[in-house]
């Protein structure tokens, strides 16, 4: 619970104190939350129901419905997260934060794994969709109310309807530039 207070001060500049964040952060809730019903999800049986109807209560408290089947990584952190929906085979890695009414959703009914898999590092703006079993790769960016339907490679950035992946080049370095420019 440490870990994503910490995870949450350093990505909201909003967010006052520790005591502040623990008690007046409905994304933190909501993942704390998602933790017990995961546990309870994974034991199976008779506590596959109770976990269903835990994530229920979270989402009306909360405003963020994460399914307790959905994998979640550590610091992952949800800022403003109203409307945030995260689906029953999601996966989301580590350092992951999402903003305000993202979907992470599916594309059809069959049981397969049917839903995104979030790399670690990965921020995802306000309204984006990521839809069906894509891939998107570590320290990527989705733009808000982005669509995303096919795989973004890791470090891009896909933003638009349906969306385009961009990848940032890396300056080229000129062998004959004096280094004493940069001294």
């Amino acid at each position: 619970m440490a870990e994503d207070v910490d995870a949450a001060l350093a990505r909201d500049p909003a967010g006052g104190s520790r005591l502040e964040m623990a008690l007046a952060s409905p994304g933190l809730h909501a993942v704390w939350s998602h933790r017990v019903t995961h546990a309870m999800w994974r034991r199976g049986g008779r506590w596959k129901r109770p976990a269903r109807l835990g994530s229920q209560v979270t989402r009306a408290v909360t405003g963020v419905e994460i399914h307790p089947g959905a994998t979640i990584g550590r610091r992952f952190f949800i800022d403003h997260g109203m409307g945030v929906v995260i689906g029953e085979t999601s996966e989301v890695g580590d350092d992951c934060m999402l903003y305000n009414g993202v979907n992470l959703g599916g594309r059809t009914l069959a049981k397969v794994k049917r839903h995104p898999t979030l790399g670690d590092g990965v921020t995802v703006g306000a309204g984006a969709r990521i839809l069906g079993p894509v891939v998107v790769g570590n320290g990527a960016q989705v733009g808000a109310n982005a669509v995303v339907v096919k795989d973004v490679p890791a470090t891009g950035v896909a933003v638009g309807v349906p969306a385009k992946v961009r990848v940032p080049q890396a300056p080229a370095v000129d062998p004959f530039t004096d280094p004493a420019l940069y001294i």
